[in-house]
């Protein structure tokens, strides 16, 4: 295929993690549980934060968001693939190669966004609690989450444009199972040069930034739980940070470590492999860690899962009477 006018028409193999057809079952089944434990998991999230005006805070504004996200995040990818094991094909067009990196890179700064927020927010808690609901006032959350996706919609408006500008051959088999950027510019016939300083110079910026960011805030949140008197009070103020940096640490090292060792280290398998820690595994853990660890995730989901059971049982009821 030339590198010209055919690039339009061209056809993108994702080859997966492995091409044995005893394990392409295996691949599907854990897949699509690891998708609908992903989606149950943090739909369950919003409709708690969203039913239970005890939750009704800048917190858990901010979480349900990420779960929004994650699920939006998780099914830019993961059903193509679950369609090309049961289709038994590989194949995906030129433009939906596009069409899924700018979602994939929308949605995935939308996560970093929110991630910062929620440091933030509770950096603002812990350092400044007498001002917290003068600063996380509505109108201030709202802002953010307004720029969030504006900064995040030209960010993958940036990276798409710039991948439009590049020319492919006849190789265009990506060792990977979503199209994933740095994979797809490396089968391109021309100059890479400019979408490689461009892809580094973002992640520094924006995920760095948001990096420095959340460190900065927890080494002000330590440094205030330190100078606390009571080992009660530290307890709490430590446990309410808990839940988010597992999920920062999780998907901080695993997302910067495949960008930025991509252009050093050409493996494609372990990119691979730390790729499905922060599309899949992630979001998939999001909604156990903040539930598990959070008390009032826990009352609402039970009142909230209480009120559909008693629901359920009134409509069987009128049902019956009918």
């Amino acid at each position: 295929m030339g590198s010209g006018n055919d690039t339009a028409n061209a056809e993108f193999l994702l080859l997966g993690f492995s091409e044995e057809p005893a394990l392409q079952p295996l691949i599907f089944g854990l897949f699509l549980s690891m998708y609908l434990i992903t989606v149950s998991g943090n739909l369950l999230i919003i409709l708690a934060v969203s039913s239970d005006s005890h939750l009704h805070t800048p917190m858990y504004f901010f979480l349900s968001n990420l779960s929004f996200v994650d699920i939006c995040f998780t099914s830019t990818t993961v059903p193509k693939m679950l369609w090309n094991i049961q289709t038994q094909s590989k194949a995906i067009t030129y433009e939906g190669c596009i069409t899924q990196i700018f979602f994939f890179l929308l949605f995935a700064m939308l996560d970093i966004c929110f991630l910062t927020m929620m440091a933030y927010d509770r950096f603002v808690a812990i350092c400044h609690p007498l001002h917290y609901t003068v600063i996380m006032n509505p109108r201030l959350c709202a802002l953010l989450v307004l720029v969030s996706w504006i900064i995040s919609v030209l960010n993958s408006l940036l990276q798409a444009l710039m991948l439009l500008r590049l020319s492919f051959c006849t190789d265009l088999e990506i060792p990977h199972f979503i199209c994933e950027f740095n994979q797809v510019a490396q089968l391109a016939c021309s100059d890479t040069f400019l979408n490689d300083m461009v892809i580094y110079f973002v992640t520094v910026l924006l995920g760095g930034g948001s990096l420095v960011g959340i460190l900065y805030s927890y080494f002000k949140i330590v440094s205030s739980i330190c100078r606390m008197s009571s080992s009660q009070g530290r307890y709490k103020a430590f446990s309410t940070c808990a839940s988010h940096l597992s999920v920062v640490s999780l998907f901080y090292c695993t997302s910067l470590g495949v960008y930025l060792s991509s252009g050093v280290i050409h493996s494609s398998q372990s990119s691979t492999v730390a790729s499905v820690m922060y599309t899949v595994v992630t979001p998939m853990l999001n909604p156990f860690i903040y539930s598990l660890r959070n008390k009032d995730i826990k009352a609402a989901l039970n009142r909230f899962l209480g009120m559909a059971g008693m629901t359920g049982k009134i409509v069987l009821r009128l049902k019956m009477c009918l």
